[in-house]
């Protein structure tokens, strides 16, 4: 009997010591859990916060402010360039082997206090031909002799098989012209002009022509 009460009492205190260890343990991993949960809600509501505010200000900012390059003072004295673009037409070259294709460009370059230039450029896309003719013709701009707004004499501008005739006119009668001669005319500032095209009608032809007879003008004094 003495024997069966002591391995009761044994067990006893063995099933009390266990839920005591039990209960101890269970506030720290509670702890531990909720420490983690706090943290882990943390973490993911930061990034959820504030960048997604800091973004909006960003773009608020693109949208609101837009890009300001450097302050460049104009001169009111610098003439304005005016850029034509007279013709575009591409060109086939057939080769062993096979077709490229290419592009050529006229256009007619001028500051309108005189000066006046073109050019007749190639290249692989109708961009760059346009860019390198621009190019071109602003190195090689020639001055026009005019009276006023007008040429000062008739003249007859001649290339190939096209002929160009140029006659002053008398102020508000306008530019009295075709596509590529007016082009040539705007370029150089001539605002009262009377001209004509005989035989050809190819641009190109057109425009050298008309370059033609304004190189070979002469002034009064002359």
């Amino acid at each position: 009997m003495d024997q069966e009460k002591q391995e009761n009492a044994a067990e006893k205190q063995e099933v009390k010591n266990e839920q005591a260890a039990a209960s101890s343990q269970a506030p720290a991993e509670a702890t531990k859990d909720t420490a983690g949960e706090a943290k882990s809600e943390g973490k993911k509501e930061a990034p959820a916060g504030k960048p997604a505010e800091a973004g909006r200000d960003r773009r608020s900012r693109r949208q609101g402010s837009p890009r300001k390059g450097p302050d460049v003072a104009k001169d009111p004295n610098d003439p304005e360039v005016l850029e034509k673009v007279i013709s575009i037409k591409r060109i086939t070259k057939v080769t062993k082997g096979g077709k490229k294709l290419s592009f050529s460009a006229l256009v007619v370059v001028g500051d309108t206090m005189g000066k006046v230039g073109y050019s007749l450029s190639k290249a692989s896309e109708v961009s760059i031909a346009i860019r390198k003719a621009m190019t071109n013709a602003k190195k090689n701009m020639v001055q026009v002799k005019m009276r006023g707004s007008t040429i000062p004499h008739e003249i007859i501008g001649e290339c190939s098989g096209a002929e160009v005739l140029l006659k002053p006119a008398s102020e508000g009668t306008g530019v009295i012209a075709s596509g590529p001669v007016r082009a040539v005319c705007d370029g150089a500032g001539i605002h009262n002009i009377l001209t004509k095209c005989h035989r050809s009608n190819n641009p190109i032809n057109v425009v050298k022509a008309t370059f033609d007879g304004l190189a070979r003008l002469k002034t009064v004094e002359k």
